[in-house]
């Protein structure tokens, strides 16, 4: 028999899974750190920066404030134990982690380095640059670049090597040695990657299995698609790889009231050691691109949390902000709120914020301390509301902020 598993109890298995529901640590170190992506065994990577870059953000949801100094290290140290790829989109990983996407690298390197593909028009550049990084190392795209790159393209302007770079990384052919000032080092994955990493063959089917049982682990309870998205796995193989896992006991029927396509019940699981707690206490700001949220149907599934970043909409068409954060408090999405951190000034300024249908009354009087907190993490002294701040909660932070409120020393 299918075992029931209420909305809300499946609101909580889920974050609990996610790391939410536990009291912060009184210190944050690297131990904490490598706990976290034990966890969820991927940081999505995200170059804007108005408020704070995405990586840094999960961390700080789940643990609370931290030395930001420490993660860099674990992540852009070419010695530390990561490195980054496309599990997701952009992310960082364990190194270890590597050989579980040979396939993905041998199905990029047929979708964008066949025959008559650009990368192969391209050799002269690529046989170029493989002999650059044989002899200097890991190099940043612009320590490589020669007067003959020319910049194109309206978004990115990347260069024939930039995009050269980027192709032989998508093929595992480069690895990513860290980061300089966020710039990639690209080098050789024979000379950035352990051999455990470079030796270590795996099936694509194993690969497959193993990273959705992950996904089952890190999500605690879900649908076929909301575990595939984890690691954006596609096609037949995952119902193969998910019945597998059911088999073996891994993974338990769930049935979840609400959870429907097209009036039919969804079908989902539970991972056999997800928690099941009676309650979750959490007060967290989520980055557009945290687990939690980063599959859109997911989180409307299960959050009733409708969720689009607007960073590519154009600013008079935008309904909550550019880079407006879920606003976690306990087991609700309870609003979303636009964040810049003017470090010049030394303010969080609170662009726009509102409230979802439902949220508590209380949620004001538990974001303040919230905002005090991450205001104090990224160094700044107060928190304001802009003028002219969209929302039916920014009025309502504005009065409670009034006549300022300074934080951090």
């Amino acid at each position: 028999m299918v075992e029931q598993v209420s909305p809300a109890l499946a609101r909580r298995i889920a974050l609990a899974a996610q790391g939410f529901g536990r009291p912060h640590p009184e210190t944050v170190g690297t131990r904490q750190l490598n706990g976290l992506m034990d966890r969820l065994r991927l940081l999505q990577i995200d170059s804007v920066n108005v408020f704070e870059r995405s990586h840094y953000l999960p961390a700080f949801a789940r643990l609370g404030a931290y030395d930001r100094t420490l993660l860099d290290r674990l992540t852009f140290d070419a010695r530390g134990p990561y490195t980054e790829y496309w599990p997701h989109e952009a992310a960082f990983l364990r190194t270890e982690d590597w050989p579980l996407f040979a396939w993905r690298m041998r199905a990029y390197r047929a979708r964008y380095g066949g025959p008559g593909s650009w990368f192969e028009v391209n050799e002269s550049t690529v046989e170029w640059l493989r002999g650059e990084l044989a002899a200097n190392g890991p190099l940043v795209a612009g320590e490589i670049e020669h007067d003959a790159n020319h910049r194109t393209g309206p978004w990115w302007g990347w260069s024939e090597v930039k995009r050269a770079l980027e192709r032989m990384f998508l093929f595992g052919e480069v690895a990513i040695a860290g980061r300089t000032r966020f710039q990639r080092r690209y080098g050789l994955a024979a000379d950035v990657l352990p051999a455990s990493a470079l030796e270590q063959t795996v099936s694509d089917e194993d690969a497959i299995r193993e990273l959705l049982r992950r996904a089952a682990v890190a999500y605690g309870i879900g649908t076929a698609r909301d575990f595939a998205d984890y690691y954006r796995i596609k096609g037949p193989r995952v119902a193969t790889a998910l019945q597998e896992l059911e088999d073996a006991g891994e993974l338990v029927p769930v049935q979840v009231p609400g959870w429907e396509s097209a009036g039919r019940p969804l079908r989902a699981w539970m991972h056999r050691d997800a928690r099941k707690p009676r309650r979750v206490e959490a007060a967290a700001l989520l980055s557009p691109f945290d687990p939690v949220v980063w599959y859109r149907d997911r989180a409307m599934r299960m959050f009733g949390f409708h969720y689009r970043i607007e960073i590519y909409t154009p600013a008079p068409k935008r309904v909550y902000g550019y880079y407006s954060l879920p606003i976690l408090l306990d087991d609700a999405l309870v609003g979303r709120i636009d964040l810049k951190s003017d470090r010049q000034a030394g303010v969080l300024r609170v662009q726009s914020a509102w409230t979802e249908p439902g949220a508590p009354p209380a949620t004001i009087d538990r974001l303040l301390p919230l905002l005090e907190t991450t205001a104090a993490w990224q160094g700044l002294e107060r928190v304001e509301v802009a003028e002219g701040a969209r929302g039916d909660l920014a009025p309502l932070l504005a009065d409670a902020l009034r006549p300022g409120v300074r934080f951090g020393a």
